[in-house]
């Protein structure tokens, strides 16, 4: 082989740059590797001549630049780029590029090997790819689980075309991550300049009169009807049309535990908190908009209600196990089924709207009241209660446009239901396992930088993260944030499964739990301090306002802000 230098012009590299414009990628996440010189080439050649390229962002963790992604991509809604080194990176991000899938967030993932192994013409790839980075069958092979598609580029002349179809099947629903494996010699290898044509937004399907009308005449006819949703507000316009088509026939609104955004607003009238159960036994129909998983245990079926659903992929194909009991599919887009829906809304039965409306009434009555004592036994609390936390978040953010980032496990259902979100893009809850957090609140915070953005975390979680990296990012590229830990010094969530599975165990007689203390971890706020950044511990419930008060100006004037709370439990 020829070790040369390689002739200066248009390679492979540039192909990936030009493909990326055409994808309309404002920006490119890399976690660096060796294999990326080609692109890194284009890039300062373009910055140098003024030619146009997304935004590189060098990153220092793969799952901080696959997690910055999916933040950008929940707010954006547009793929974006992102390069991984070989199949190392590829596995160390593929937890974040799961978690992707799961959030719907489209995006190119793209990494490297090299398939020649120096034994071909032209540059010389290195022998670390034949000696302990290259894998069998290619990382196309091992992405394939947790992406929606996977391939490889077999030619630096189909290259374009392939990133820009990866593009345009992670837009396509169900949204979620594609990966392309592009070897190093594709890379290197010289380029014709046959640039890919501009992508453009999908096109939307949508249900037929003739399968909406049926629908409303159920909605019509039904006594006591109710919506579950999930992930509608995760769709562009959903969050709007939901809130139009529950007003219009007067539906309660439920948003379940397993809701993973904001789909309808906390304070509304109609919402109906997050217990579907009272509603199993109880409704005559339940209109199932973007839920995956509505039932658990999944046999778990309602005594005598019909069941619609609508969604535009009901049944998820990354899914393992789905039950729905549906009776009726409306398969279009979700904001333009919601809103034919809602134009429907005429000739109701005036009495059993009262009916449901007074029961709704009642129903949120009780809720607010129960908001209202639990923060009142809360301010009463020693030390920190977790409800004080979240209550006091909702009273700071209050007419600021904040956003919520949440990556708690214990106290994931007090954030929901204290900190009260009420617009669209207002709250995302992490997909797909813990350590993703901060990443996913730098993207969004990317995506919205206009807007206050908290990270609500636990303990355990933030010591999954990749911390250091995560601060560095927040650093290099002006992304402040709040982080407000929810620090109860245990891994609550696995101490409470030791305790539900052994109640008269061992561990319940000796008093040693395994896995789950976390006691013996320092300051955690201490992280942030060598940034430069804003650090407080708070351990009393008087310092609690304040500290976040402090914390929030400090993100307001450009610096992340680390709380972190000693929680009482």
């Amino acid at each position: 082989m020829t070790d040369s230098k390689h002739t200066p012009g248009t390679d492979g590299g540039d192909a990936v740059v030009s493909a990326f414009n055409a994808v309309g990628a404002d920006y490119i996440f890399c976690s660096s590797g060796s294999e990326w010189a080609p692109v890194w080439e284009s890039l300062a050649r373009r910055h140098r001549d003024g030619d146009p390229a997304p935004e590189y962002l060098d990153l220092t963790h793969e799952t901080v630049a696959v997690g910055m992604a999916t933040g950008y991509g929940l707010v954006a809604r547009r793929p974006q780029g992102v390069l991984l080194h070989a199949a190392p990176g590829l596995l160390q991000g593929s937890m974040a590029v799961h978690g992707a899938l799961l959030a719907g967030v489209p995006m190119v993932v793209t990494s490297s090997e090299s398939s020649t192994y120096g034994d071909g013409p032209g540059q010389d790839p290195g022998g670390q790819w034949y000696r302990n980075l290259s894998i069998v069958g290619g990382p196309h092979n091992i992405a394939q689980p947790f992406t929606k598609w996977s391939n490889e580029a077999a030619s630096v002349h189909t290259l374009p075309t392939m990133i820009t179809r990866a593009a345009e099947l992670s837009w396509r629903a169900p949204q979620g991550p594609a990966y392309l494996n592009i070897p190093l010699e594709i890379l290197l290898e010289e380029w014709d300049g046959r640039a890919a044509k501009d992508i453009v937004r999908p096109g939307s399907m949508h249900s037929s009169p003739e399968e909406v009308d049926p629908v409303a005449q159920m909605i019509r006819e039904a006594k006591n009807p109710v919506i579950v949703t999930e992930t509608a507000g995760r769709e562009d316009g959903g969050f709007e049309s939901l809130v139009a088509f529950a007003e219009a026939w007067n539906i309660p609104v439920v948003e379940p535990d397993s809701a993973v955004c904001g789909n309808f607003p906390r304070t509304h009238p109609l919402h109906a908190g997050s217990d579907i159960g009272p509603w199993m036994d109880e409704a005559d129909l339940i209109l199932l908009v973007n839920c995956r998983v509505p039932f658990y245990p999944p046999s778990r079926k309602p005594s005598k209600a019909k069941i619609v659903v609508i969604d535009q992929v009901p049944q998820r194909p990354h899914v393992v196990y789905q039950v729905l009991f549906a009776d009726v599919y409306l398969e279009g887009n979700v904001a333009n089924t919601l809103r034919q829906l809602a134009k429907r809304a005429k000739d109701l039965d005036a009495d059993a709207v009262t009916a449901r409306l007074a029961a709704q009434e009642e129903r949120r009555a009780a809720e607010q009241a129960a908001i209202a004592a639990a923060e009142a036994r809360a301010e009463q609390s020693e030390g920190v209660d977790p409800v004080l936390v979240a209550a006091t978040l909702r009273k700071l953010l209050d007419g600021k446009d904040g956003i919520v980032v949440d990556e708690t496990i214990t106290h994931s259902r007090v954030v929901k239901r204290h900190v009260q979100t009420d617009d669209p893009d207002s709250y995302f809850y992490v997909q797909g396992g813990l350590g993703q957090g901060m990443a996913v609140a730098l993207g969004v915070k990317l995506a919205a930088k206009e807007r206050p953005v908290v990270l609500t975390i636990g303990d355990g979680a933030f010591t999954y993260n990749p911390v250091i990296q995560s601060y560095d990012a927040s650093n290099a590229y002006g992304l402040p944030v709040l982080i407000v830990v929810f620090n109860n010094r245990v891994y609550k969530s696995m101490n409470l499964n030791h305790r539900r599975f052994y109640p008269e165990g061992a561990a319940a007689d000796t008093g040693e739990w395994l896995g789950t203390d976390l006691h013996r971890l320092p300051r955690l706020a201490a992280f942030a301090e060598p940034f430069g950044m804003h650090t407080e511990t708070v351990d009393t419930s008087d310092a609690l306002a304040p500290a976040l008060e402090r914390a929030l100006k400090a993100v307001a004037e450009g610096t992340t802000a680390v709380v972190d709370v000693l929680v009482t439990r």
